[in-house]
């Protein structure tokens, strides 16, 4: 392989891993080194850190906290509810 695509591998980790997963990028970039490109795309979309992907996981954290809360609130209002009742059962 040549010397600055090695580079271009060793310039971040996540390539190393990827390449380590799907060695056939190794036999690609080896017989055409103008694929860092495509490489680099390969990998970002492997690891789930293409813009879309980035945009759909903040969207699920955010359902998910907003879930939280709602679930919070009704369980804050029964508590709240049966601790009235509660009082009102002792005043009789």
């Amino acid at each position: 392989m040549r010397k600055d695509v090695l580079e271009f591998l060793q310039s971040d980790e996540d390539y190393i891993k990827f390449i380590r997963q799907q060695p056939k990028w190794y036999r690609k970039l080896s017989r055409n080194p103008g694929l860092t490109d495509e490489f680099r795309l390969a990998s970002l979309q492997f690891f789930g850190k293409t813009i879309p992907q980035r945009v759909d996981k903040l969207s699920n954290q955010v359902q998910m906290a907003s879930f939280m809360i709602d679930m919070f609130q009704v369980l804050k209002e029964q508590n709240t509810s049966s601790d009235t009742s509660d009082n009102e059962s002792k005043e009789d």
